[in-house]
């Protein structure tokens, strides 16, 4: 069987072979309750993903070595759509449940009760092998936290950015694709031969964004990708991701405890505590109006977060970081 990925980056298509035992199970679109959001020509879209009612529990070892092992749930009833091109952000503090809802939205953790659902067929999406999963990790594709430890030292950016390729069996010009990408974020394609300690931090989360855009996904789920970046270098790598959004129709989770990134960056939003949904609506209400006292203490903490002019990608295109003032909130820092 053969399926034909996104057309993203207007890249010409991206075939993928999959094993042709492997069958597949469709099912009609579930009814979604309908979320205003403030960009109207989203409105119409069905959801790209879906999480129903997903509850994950674990066994965690006593407090000393003759105590009882005691059950911690660490998500109770979530549920989330997210419609393509669409930017949801899942905040909440450490223990809250992120880590987990992130697991189970690539397919690396089973839910202990609730489901997710993909694509316009709302295919089930279940854990498992390589095999077993190949048809959704070519369509949902992770932006990591620490990008430094997830490229391989010894070796070219260029080879760890095409390695979604190779194993996903994905078919297509490997030194071809990996120069579009580059250029989708901001980079040169001559750096493609450099090493990752020859970059900047900016220019790691700039590389590991464009690692997970080479398979042509539909979805990212970012899981706190700004978190050990500079406040201006904050600033562009939001800008970079609502421009890959907007241009591509690019489905972003973005997963962090920093609500002046998800302030800046995301349509809607959701708050956990205590793996819980506990608020849930547009940016603009939540933060505005917010209707849990929980939610108003953690808006009361938010930083705002300066911009940069939507195409100032902030870095030349020979990979180095521009060293040039952004904004004037910003006090002329640089990366």
């Amino acid at each position: 069987m053969t399926s034909t990925s996104g057309a993203a980056f207007g890249a010409s298509a991206i075939t993928e072979t999959t094993d042709t035992a492997e069958t597949t199970e469709t099912t009609e679109i579930a009814e979604i309750a309908e979320i205003s959001r403030p960009l109207s020509p989203k409105d119409a879209s069905p959801a790209l993903l879906t999480v129903r009612d997903v509850s994950r529990r674990y066994r965690s070892a006593g407090s000393s070595l003759f105590s009882p092992a005691r059950e911690v749930t660490a998500l109770d009833g979530v549920s989330l759509a997210v419609g393509a091109g669409e930017r949801v952000g899942v905040v909440g503090e450490s223990g809250s449940g992120k880590s987990t809802l992130a697991r189970i939205l690539l397919a690396l953790d089973q839910p202990d009760a609730g489901e997710v659902r993909f694509g316009p067929e709302q295919r089930r999406v279940r854990a498992g092998s390589a095999r077993r999963t190949r048809w959704f990790r070519s369509r949902v594709q992770l932006v990591p936290q620490d990008p430094a430890g997830s490229f391989n030292p010894r070796l070219p950016v260029a080879v760890s950015i095409a390695e979604p390729l190779h194993c996903l069996g994905v078919d297509v010009d490997r030194d071809r694709r990996v120069a579009e990408v580059l250029t989708a974020v901001g980079l040169d394609e001559s750096v493609a031969e450099r090493y990752p300690h020859e970059f900047s931090g900016g220019q790691r989360q700039r590389l590991a964004i464009a690692r997970a855009l080479t398979p042509g996904p539909d979805l990212l789920v970012a899981d706190e990708p700004m978190s050990a970046l500079d406040v201006s270098t904050r600033v562009r790598i939001t800008e970079l991701l609502r421009r890959l959004s907007e241009e591509h129709a690019l489905g972003l989770v973005l997963i962090s405890h920093d609500l002046g990134v998800v302030r800046a960056l995301c349509e809607r939003v959701l708050i956990l505590r205590d793996g819980r949904v506990v608020e849930e609506g547009t940016t603009a209400e939540v933060f505005e109006t917010p209707a849990q006292p929980y939610t108003a203490r953690l808006v009361t903490a938010v930083p705002r977060l300066p911009t940069t002019e939507p195409d100032d990608p902030g870095v030349r295109p020979d990979g180095t970081e521009a060293s040039r003032p952004l904004a004037e909130e910003t006090g002329g820092a640089t990366p």
